[in-house]
């Protein structure tokens, strides 16, 4: 078997997908895989790179029929050197909306010989119902170093609402605006704190001084956001993106039911979810959460202790067991 060369992107931001591949690239490597990163420019990475993985520009990967090559989705002129070399291609989708961007005019995904992996299953589904095969699951992780609940939360007045402003800003924004008018004449006492321009640890603080975590990104692959602020011992209201329904099961019985069948999960109702754009669902949907959070008790009890579970599901030894097991017979 040959090497394992993975594309990393030229993206200005380190996005969440990137640095899952090159996650991707570090658990590989320590699996016993020969791997090396493609970039377009290795004078200028888009995000620091993993120590002692072997970088070579994409026009000189130098790709033979025993290699194999990764690419993420969104990208498919980086995969002209594996197909013109009849290497093993794979495209790793994190986000079902941009599977198919890029493409040339008259090319379809059905008439490149590559092969598939899912970030999660609704995104697995997605791309059976279009091609005809379910391909295999490679779920993103997150560190229980960094994200886990504080020894208490604050007392719920307010009620502490994080949310990522960045993330469908003007949605948001309605949000935010709906029901901080609605909280004057309830009577609700909530706070709302933007989560942007900070770390990672500063994410996890942020995260753990909060309530609720209001989610606004769509479309998604498999959000981590809403899952770090699980960690952290918030409940989450909004949006799944499509892809959240990895692991978003309602709280409430009335919740929005979605159209891609949502696989058995041993955790129960773990958020308040509304179909992707409807801020007035999202909002009704937070100020269920923030109700929970007054009323407390044993609803409270287990909604978070769900949510602590679902966390725990997507963590680090988790992935690296999933990508022992399929990387052998994706690529071999």
């Amino acid at each position: 078997m040959g090497r394992t060369c993975i594309f990393l992107p030229p993206l200005k931001t380190v996005s969440g997908g990137l640095a899952v591949l090159a996650e991707t690239a570090v658990l590989l490597a320590e699996l016993g895989e020969t791997v090396a990163l493609l970039l377009h420019d290795p004078e200028h990475p888009p995000l620091a790179l993993p120590p002692g993985l072997p970088v070579r520009p994409l026009a000189q990967a130098a790709l033979g029929p025993e290699d194999c090559c990764l690419v993420p989705e969104g990208w498919p002129n980086a995969l002209g050197p594996g197909l013109t070399a009849k290497a093993r291609c794979i495209v790793y989708c994190q986000n079902w909306a941009y599977l198919d961007s890029g493409l040339p005019e008259g090319l379809s995904l059905d008439q490149l010989p590559v092969r598939y992996l899912a970030v999660s299953d609704p995104v697995a589904r997605y791309i059976g119902r279009l091609l005809g095969t379910v391909p295999p699951i490679l779920r993103p992780a997150i560190d229980p170093a960094r994200f886990f609940p504080p020894a208490a939360k604050p007392a719920p007045d307010p009620v502490r609402v994080a949310y990522m402003p960045r993330k469908n800003k003007a949605l948001a924004a309605m949000i935010r605006r709906f029901i901080t008018t609605r909280a004057r004449r309830t009577g609700q006492r909530l706070a709302f704190f933007p989560i942007e321009n900070l770390p990672p640890d500063g994410v996890a603080e942020a995260l753990r001084a909060c309530h609720v975590f209001l989610a606004t990104g769509f479309p998604e692959g498999c959000p981590l956001p809403p899952l770090e602020a699980m960690a952290c011992g918030c409940l989450v209201a909004g949006f799944a993106g499509f892809g959240g329904f990895d692991y978003l099961r309602p709280i409430n019985p009335d919740g929005y039911t979605p159209s891609v069948p949502l696989r058995d999960v041993p955790w129960g109702g773990n958020a308040f979810v509304a179909a992707d754009h409807d801020v007035f669902g999202a909002a009704d949907g937070l100020e269920r959460a923030v109700r929970l959070w007054t009323d407390g008790g044993e609803a409270l009890r287990r909604a978070r202790e769900n949510a602590r579970a679902t966390a725990a599901a997507y963590a680090p030894s988790q992935r690296r067991a999933a990508l022992a097991a399929l990387w052998p017979k994706l690529v071999r």
